[in-house]
């Protein structure tokens, strides 16, 4: 898991930074005390909505067109709530799986290199596996199985409606209708006629239908931990600054650094002086300086 989390204020996201503090401190309890959470005001969430932005941009308009063709046609009505209810069972866990293979194929595709950037350049899931390969340390930490089960039963109820994408009743319902259709596969060509059949098989076995009770989607809203205080912020005069959370939320110190400098140096080629005869300098030759480079340049891994 990560240092820490950050987010938007709002009450919405105090659960995790409730269970991420909580997990953080059962693997270092010298943090008590202290939110292991970034609330990121006055625009300072830059990297979530960039990432917000590139998939609006690329993933969500093909998809809204293809879920807008179900309105447009009349097949779909969400104030209809057997339609609303067929919809959920069947587009949500399709939709789950496309934006799980997004995910993929960004965390595996190597980024535009940016000269400005200065963190690690690659592609994401190499450099979060092996960062030393890419001249970076390794901050992430590995959560045991006993935290996760503590913080799960201390946050989590099993059975509340959000982990439900039916109520219970009609989801048995439902999952014995679609072994009746043949349990068609639901992909991008299939899975509105796969809502059709469901719809049209329920709809002659109305009768068989169990009561269907809907959630209340209103919650209290979880409280933030007591007694913590936020990781300090420091904005020096250039307006940079530090979010992360080495350091409890300062940053690097003397001995990362010396981390750092150890691996430039044994990253560094060793070149003897058998290789120097005949030249008339005594090191190197840098042919083209990174600020040179065609910026339509990406890393190949």
């Amino acid at each position: 898991m990560p240092m820490v989390t950050q987010s938007d204020p709002g009450s919405e996201n105090f659960g995790i930074a409730n269970a991420h503090t909580m997990l953080r401190q059962w693997h270092d309890p010298t943090l008590q005390g202290t939110l292991q959470h970034r609330w990121m005001r006055t625009k300072k969430n830059v990297m979530p909505e960039i990432t917000w932005s590139q998939l609006r941009r690329r993933f969500t308009p093909g998809f809204e067109t293809y879920l807008d063709r179900g309105v447009q046609s009349g097949w779909y009505d969400c104030s209809n709530t057997l339609q609303r209810l067929i919809f959920r069972w069947v587009f949500i866990p399709w939709l789950q799986r496309e934006l799980d293979g997004y995910k993929d194929r960004v965390n595996n595709s190597a980024k535009r290199r940016d000269r400005n950037k200065v963190l690690p350049h690659g592609v994401p899931n190499l450099i979060y596996e092996s960062p030393e390969d890419f001249g970076a340390l390794d901050f992430k930490i590995i959560l045991e199985p006993s935290a996760i089960d503590h913080v799960r039963s201390t946050y989590i109820d099993p059975d509340h409606a959000v982990f439900d994408l039916v109520p219970r009743e009609f989801g048995h319902f439902i999952q014995d209708c679609y072994h009746e259709l043949g349990r068609p596969p639901v992909n991008r060509q299939s899975a509105w006629t796969v809502y059709l059949h469901l719809h049209r098989t329920i709809s002659r076995l109305y009768e068989q239908l169990p009561p269907v009770v809907l959630a209340d989607d209103e919650d209290d809203p979880l409280p933030l931990l007591e007694n913590h205080q936020d990781l300090p912020f420091h904005e020096d005069d250039d307006r940079d600054y530090y979010m992360g959370g080495v350091g409890r939320g300062l940053g690097l110190d003397e001995s990362h650094s010396q981390q750092l400098d150890e691996l430039v140096q044994d990253d560094e080629p060793d070149v003897g002086d058998n290789y120097l005869e005949g030249l008339d300098h005594a090191g190197l030759v840098v042919w083209e300086f990174s600020e040179d480079e065609d910026e339509a340049v990406v890393d190949e891994w």
